[in-house]
């Protein structure tokens, strides 16, 4: 197992304490499409987790990051986000800034197990399914969690923040 993968998998265990079956695939998930021709599954059924920077508004810093775990079949609406968090604008966070302060780097952020706590919101499309897929901490690497406890352990608000 990819060292990123099994530190994500250790991180789950002592925070959680949940062991999770992290699946690795040699063509790749980091897109959601991908995720689920490799997994065999609905592109629906992949959390994907962004990591989206907000401006300005009625926070505290006004600058701030936030994650989105996002149904794969569904775009992420970055003003809904804004409004949802009470800023003036969203954007997508810097692949760096993300990186340091979550420490996982794009394409293969996880949903739980950041360095530092962002605030969370989840899609309600994930809800459909029995099983949904996020990225275990590599861009070809998964875990399978049932989205209602996905959710538990993100403190996410399940809020509808597609297009």
């Amino acid at each position: 197992m990819h060292p990123r993968a099994a530190e994500f998998a250790e991180r789950a265990r002592e925070r959680y304490g949940v062991d999770l079956d992290v699946l690795e695939y040699d063509a790749g998930t980091e897109t959601a499409a991908a995720a689920a021709d490799a997994v065999g599954c609905e592109t629906g059924a992949i959390a994907s987790t962004i990591v989206v920077s907000l401006c300005g508004g009625n926070r505290d810093p006004p600058n701030d990051l936030v994650a989105a775990i996002t149904s794969g079949a569904n775009r992420l609406d970055l003003d809904a986000v804004a409004d949802h968090f009470g800023a003036d604008a969203a954007a997508m966070g810097d692949p760096d800034r993300i990186r340091e302060t979550v420490g996982w780097s794009i394409g293969g952020v996880p949903p739980l197990c950041h360095d530092a706590a962002l605030p969370t919101v989840f899609d309600p499309t994930l809800t459909e399914y029995d099983t949904v897929y996020g990225a275990a901490g590599t861009p070809s690497a998964v875990f399978a969690m049932d989205p209602a406890t996905l959710a538990d352990l993100a403190d996410a608000a399940v809020v509808d923040l597609a297009e």
